[in-house]
């Protein structure tokens, strides 16, 4: 066949709180993950942070001109995509981006998928517990059978964004001159220089003088004319707000046990047997490791002992944890469900109505 006659495939687009992954189906990674922002009126915002429903609109106008326009080199018009989204997605959102999609773009149809739901397509699984700790907050949601269970669901404002909070008190009591980090610079010393340490390690630090050897220490440059010292102890301690526990005693760990404690008798092993860590915040070294100790430390309390839980096993993507649910979703929109899950435009012309399911 002519090469010009060889149709793209379809988009598919994960719009995270931080990062938005683009790309194809059939593809085995995005093309590109760039920063969910939009420029408007001159200014830099970020695509979460709208104030109204026309904010919003407009917002979503030049991202997808960006998107069509920019990466796919493709005309929208009559063309299908794929959008991967939390089950926990605003409804405002959702509205509005069939509006701008299906009145300002003319695409044919939008076929929505739960990121927690689709991650698990690369593993070709259909039963597991799906923790998404992204930017803003970490979700779980347990998967039975294709189906994910909403009544069990878990969430917490505990993700990038806390970490870089506490990142930056950490670095206020070492340097003087560390106030007013930009938040990609402390999202660039948190990747470079921090790491989840060990369980026995961190109650090491929390003590006085720890009985431990440190961590050495890290020179970060700032602005190609300063310097800020990392020490080990900061490197160490950036993660631990994300297992420690708040004042309602509730943390990354607690959320996966009282996830399985929601669930049927029947599924609480097979489930905790069957975990998936997805977003970008997992993929820290020593994260999983971490988790797993802490799960194992939180099962024996009084409150998770009728779990009964000994074992608990996480699976590893074909991809990275960052992209897991796109990857997901690229696979989805490559099968039948495309045809007939997506949500037509005709349809939607024909109810004059833009409130748009989930499959």
């Amino acid at each position: 066949m002519p090469l010009y006659e060889v149709e793209k495939s379809v988009i598919v687009l994960d719009i995270g709180t931080s990062f938005t992954k683009f790309g194809f189906t059939s593809e085995p990674a995005p093309r590109s993950i760039y920063r969910t922002q939009v420029k408007s009126k001159g200014q830099i915002r970020e695509l979460w942070d709208y104030r109204d429903a026309q904010d919003l609109y407009d917002m979503l106008v030049d991202f997808f001109h960006d998107i069509y326009f920019k990466y796919a080199l493709n005309s929208p018009k009559d063309k299908p995509i794929v959008i991967v989204e939390s089950l926990l997605c605003p409804i405002i959102f959702r509205e509005t981006l069939a509006k701008v999609l299906y009145k300002h773009y003319g695409v044919s149809s939008i076929l929505l998928l739960s990121s927690h739901l689709v991650s698990l397509a690369p593993l070709a699984i259909d039963t597991a517990l799906v923790l998404d700790v992204g930017y803003k907050e970490a979700v779980c949601i347990p998967v039975c059978y294709g189906m994910p269970m909403i009544h069990a669901w878990q969430a917490l404002n505990l993700g990038s964004q806390t970490i870089h909070k506490h990142l930056q008190m950490l670095l206020n009591e070492k340097n003087s001159g560390a106030q007013n980090l930009s938040e990609m610079t402390l999202e660039d010393i948190k990747v470079r220089c921090c790491f989840v340490t060990k369980k026995s390690r961190a109650q090491q630090l929390q003590t006085l003088k720890p009985q431990i050897e440190m961590c050495p220490e890290i020179k970060y440059p700032v602005k190609g004319s300063t310097t800020i010292s990392v020490c080990g102890t900061t490197r160490e301690k950036a993660y631990e707000i994300l297992f420690d526990e708040d004042a309602d005693h509730l943390c990354l760990p607690t959320m996966i046990l009282d996830a399985l404690m929601k669930v049927n008798i029947d599924l609480k092993h097979q489930l905790a047997e069957n975990i998936v860590l997805i977003g970008g915040t997992t993929m820290a070294m020593g994260f999983k490791s971490r988790l797993k100790e802490e799960l194992l430390c939180h099962s024996k309390e009084e409150r998770y002992k009728k779990l009964n839980i000994k074992c608990f096993k996480f699976h590893t993507s074909p991809s990275k944890e960052n992209y897991a649910a796109w990857l997901g979703g690229a696979i989805y929109g490559s099968t039948d469900c495309l045809n007939t899950k997506a949500i037509q435009r005709r349809n939607i012309l024909k109810k004059r109505n833009y409130l748009i399911g989930r499959i």
